[in-house]
């Protein structure tokens, strides 16, 4: 399950700003995201819902939680009361209430009984998105579309939830706590997977670095989707992963050698069991991509082709960008082939050993036989190193 935010502050703002529908707004960027995880290889999930689509079990569900005393309504707003759960609030991000009222910024408002407590409801003025509900007409809070959502569809417990370790307080506390306690024959996430955040050339990413920008950005400006997948995944996931332009011109060398030998193989098959193995392990995947090189260097063609499919690193072809434009090598055939018998008959093999390192260095391989030469192009092919030779 991978739901969508439709409705916030931050969208009505934009909206406002914009003069655009919300609807619209939050359609283009679903669609754009929906895109650029196509491109990374990502598959789609089961479910993809939207908030807006469950706001009456949103609304429910506060029903509940007023009902059994963990929140109350004030002012046209209802809020959890976070003391209700005291002793359990925190587990998560290892904080007590104590500590987190002292170093967070709480929303500090007249109608809350504690400082900590949170929305999970309120209302909305005309020109704001609204629905009508026991406490007036507004919207959910953001805590509580994900609690909503994750029982409709998911039930009281599932088995992993994921996100951004930015999210740990205070999303996925208030989620824990009001989900456990609209529930408390649930676990609600029996394990929780937090990523690190995204660094560029060693510098966390933000707009006032300038040194901010989106997949897409990358997709323009010509990095293949399975390039950005191998940079991603060569970085544990619980640790800030730093994109540089060397990583992703190591990442492309890689594959086009891996995609190269890949392309050999046939049929049906099973992933390489220490990749999987390493996945296993918390998902381990720079492990995985070590094992990756063992099994390429091992020369089984076939369970090469069937990981890296199993990665998402490749689909049942070889991706296009891999072959690129036909490059007509005849006259260069011709070339080496001239300045080999020249050497033959005056025994000088000077000028036919510089072609050679030439062609080389270009990424060819240089095959001689007693029917010709042929020159086959490599997963290194660089088509530019050969101007030196024109």
């Amino acid at each position: 399950v991978r739901n969508f935010t439709d409705v916030d502050d931050k969208i009505n703002a934009r909206a406002a700003e914009s003069g655009r529908e919300i609807s619209q707004i939050t359609a283009e960027t679903t669609q754009w995201f929906l895109e650029d995880m196509g491109e990374l290889g990502a598959l789609e999930p089961t479910h993809m819902p939207r908030a807006t689509q469950y706001i009456p079990q949103m609304v429910a569900m506060i029903e509940d939680l007023i009902e059994k005393g963990h929140a109350y309504e004030a002012e046209g707003h209802v809020l959890f009361a976070v003391d209700s759960w005291r002793g359990k609030y925190g587990r998560l991000s290892g904080r007590s209430v104590d500590d987190m009222i002292a170093g967070a910024r709480v929303e500090v408002a007249p109608y809350k009984r504690n400082p900590m407590d949170f929305v999970l409801w309120k209302p909305s003025t005309p020109d704001l998105p609204g629905w009508d509900s026991p406490w007036g007409r507004g919207r959910p809070g953001w805590h509580i579309e994900c609690s909503a959502m994750a029982y409709e569809l998911l039930g009281e417990s599932f088995d992993i939830h994921g996100g951004g370790n930015d999210l740990m307080f205070p999303h996925h506390e208030n989620e824990i706590a009001q989900s456990c306690c609209a529930h408390p024959e649930g676990d609600f996430a029996k394990v929780w997977m937090h990523n690190e955040m995204l660094q560029v050339e060693g510098k966390k990413m933000s707009k006032s670095l300038g040194n901010f920008f989106t997949v897409r950005d990358l997709l323009d400006q010509g990095v293949p989707g399975e390039v950005i997948r191998f940079v991603f995944l060569s970085t544990h996931y619980r640790k800030p992963m730093d994109w540089t332009a060397e990583k992703a011109r190591e990442a492309e060398k890689t594959l086009k050698k891996w995609y190269a030998k890949a392309a050999q193989g046939v049929g049906m098959g099973e992933p390489y069991v220490a990749v999987v193995q390493a996945l296993a392990d918390d998902l381990n995947t720079p492990l995985a991509i070590s094992e990756l090189h063992q099994l390429y260097l091992a020369d089984d063609v076939s369970t090469l082709r069937h990981t890296l499919q199993f990665l998402g690193l490749m689909t049942d072809d070889v991706p296009d960008w891999i072959s690129g434009p036909a490059i007509d090598l005849s006259v260069f055939v011709d070339m080496f082939s001239e300045e080999r018998a020249k050497a033959m008959r005056n025994k000088d093999f000077s000028k036919v050993d510089r072609l050679k390192t030439v062609l080389i260095a270009a990424g060819i391989e240089v095959r001689m036989s007693k029917e010709g030469v042929e020159l086959v192009p490599g997963p290194d092919f660089d088509p530019a190193k050969l101007e030196a030779l024109k």
